[in-house]
């Protein structure tokens, strides 16, 4: 426990409170500019996203039709992680330069959407494909 020496006096460098010292910023401050650049290109990845989620779901049908069982599920499962890691590759060559703390914007930026749009083309799509014919109706890939 290091000792405290009255007799030491204050210089006029050293503050009485070390508490009152500003700290400068740790986040970059960003102009208008830059913020409408960054939430342009979030959005921009957001929208990429919908359309890999889109594109995705409707392959997985054709990928994994000869799959059967719950291996098909699974399968189609990891082709949707796979593919939202590339989304996540891309959104880092798009250079966004965000705050400290919205590093996780690139993460998490349309995660749900992405999620059930690939769901939904894939039921949707297996289901057009695999439609009975009893029905009457005529389907185009019958």
């Amino acid at each position: 426990m290091a000792k405290h020496d009255p007799k030491k006096k204050k210089t006029p460098e050293e503050p009485e409170d070390s508490n009152s010292k500003e700290l400068p910023p740790t986040e970059p401050i960003q102009n208008e500019e830059e913020q409408s650049y960054t939430k342009k290109k979030i959005d921009q990845l957001f929208w990429l996203r919908v359309a890999l989620a889109v594109i995705g779901g409707i392959l997985a049908t054709f990928i994994f039709e000869p799959i059967e069982g719950e291996d098909r599920r699974w399968g189609s499962i990891i082709f949707m992680i796979i593919i939202f890691i590339v989304s996540i590759g891309i959104g880092k060559k798009m250079k966004l330069q965000l705050p400290r703390s919205d590093r996780k914007k690139l993460l998490t930026t349309g995660i749900g959407s992405f999620i059930f749009i690939y769901l939904f083309m894939w039921i949707l799509s297996y289901t057009i494909v695999n439609l009975p014919n009893e029905s009457g109706v005529p389907t185009p890939f019958t």
